[in-house]
């Protein structure tokens, strides 16, 4: 099974980019609705994604949870507790689905790791259901 039935490409998916500042990243987080957003460097490249709770935790212990100071401070300087790490567009539906046991969502990379978009927990879900739905049906 080939992973891009699941594919929500990166022109849909809401990102951040490496060379924002802490306060677009918080924008950026507030209008997606997400709690985890992917990062990108300006080739396109994955870099990792950052949590609400990662930006929370940064501007508690580094700036006094003020919000305009956000504006001058680098998103790279946000600690990531969590490691969303990318799977392949050439990896197993079986590595998919190990990977979302544990993730939101499972980002996903061209063999240049250039991002190309992610996979829910909710695709996965859906694509297996579908897949036993329609085995249960042939049985019957």
């Amino acid at each position: 099974m080939n992973i891009l039935f699941c594919l929500t490409p990166k022109s849909e998916v809401a990102h951040l980019h490496d060379n924002w500042t802490l306060r677009q990243a918080i924008e950026k987080l507030e209008r997606s609705g997400y709690t985890a957003i992917p990062m990108i460097d300006r080739h396109g490249h994955y870099i990792g994604a950052v949590t609400e709770g990662d930006i929370l935790w940064t501007l508690k212990k580094r700036y006094n949870m003020n919000l305009k100071e956000a504006e001058n401070v680098s998103i790279l300087t946000v600690e990531r507790r969590m490691d969303f790490r990318p799977v392949s567009i050439n990896a197993s539906m079986e590595d998919l689905v190990q990977m979302a046991m544990n993730q939101n969502f499972v980002p996903v990379i061209d063999d240049n790791r250039i991002f190309i978009g992610i996979v829910t927990r909710k695709d996965i879900i859906r694509f297996c259901y579908e897949g036993y739905k329609d085995n249960n049906l042939s049985e019957s």
